[in-house]
């Protein structure tokens, strides 16, 4: 039986296909402003037996495909304890959301916080500072890690954030320490976030944000280390497709159950 996990978020697309309770086929493409679309490309390049859907577009993919659908909080914790078994907490930073979810000894979601009604401190958030700047989004993080600390953001906010982006450069401030100061001010309220829902090692950062490596060294130096040899931050080799694999572990379950 092969199961797949499609989770739809606001930019991107993950498919994970599992069998016997292994992946056996991931796969991602960006998001477009029709994603069911989207999603039947993906689909073709697919071969499946059952489907459980995630993500921002879940209500699209149950109504299209009639496929059960399962939450990104509940996906995210499946996904992220079956690559780190000893996984405590997740951040997830996403395109447009961020979440901070608590798992209790067993892996199961205890608490959770989820920021979804504004860009602030996501994906979309670094993408336009990121262009305000003149970088590409995948060279931000890198450029942000050459920058020093001497200024600080004061604004979160997409908008005000990138008027005082633009006014810092008008200033003549240097491009690399106004990025240093941008991904700080997102570490530093992620890492609010994770407190809020309790804060346990390991941590497990996923979503595609991520990859960011100026992202991944301010959480470690905020959150410092826990009391194992095990860095106090995670990320997973792919961290985009942990809500997709969730769904994927679920569909199988589920699967087992009924048999």
């Amino acid at each position: 039986m092969k199961c797949l996990g499609l989770d739809i978020g606001s930019r991107t697309i993950k498919l994970v296909l599992i069998e016997n309770g292994r992946p056996i086929y991931t796969h991602k493409a960006l998001n477009t402003y029709d994603p069911i679309n989207e999603v039947k490309k993906c689909l073709q390049k697919v071969d499946y037996d059952i489907m459980l859907a995630t993500g921002y577009g879940r209500g699209l993919a149950q109504k299209e495909f009639h496929v059960p659908t399962v939450t990104e909080i509940k996906a995210f914790a499946i996904g992220a304890k079956y690559l780190v078994p000893e996984c405590r907490t997740i951040l997830d930073i996403g395109g447009q959301d961020t979440k901070a979810i608590a798992l209790n000894n067993v892996g199961r979601v205890f608490k959770f916080e989820m920021n979804d009604r504004c860009a602030a401190g996501t994906g979309r958030f670094l993408e336009v500072m990121a262009k305000a700047l003149g970088y590409e989004i995948e060279e931000f993080g890198k450029a942000a890690l050459e920058g020093n600390d001497h200024i600080q953001i004061s604004s979160m906010c997409t908008v005000f954030a990138e008027t005082e982006v633009i006014s810092l450069l008008a200033r003549g401030e240097k491009r690399q320490n106004i990025a240093r100061a941008l991904h700080r001010a997102i570490a530093t309220r992620s890492v609010a976030m994770l407190k809020r829902v309790g804060l346990n090692y390991p941590i497990v950062f996923a979503g595609g944000v991520a990859k960011n490596p100026c992202m991944r060294l301010f959480l470690e130096e905020m959150l410092g280390r826990s009391n194992s040899d095990k860095p106090s931050v995670i990320v997973p080799e792919d961290p985009q497709i942990i809500g997709a694999l969730g769904a994927a572990i679920l569909a199988e379950r589920e699967v087992k159950n009924e048999g």
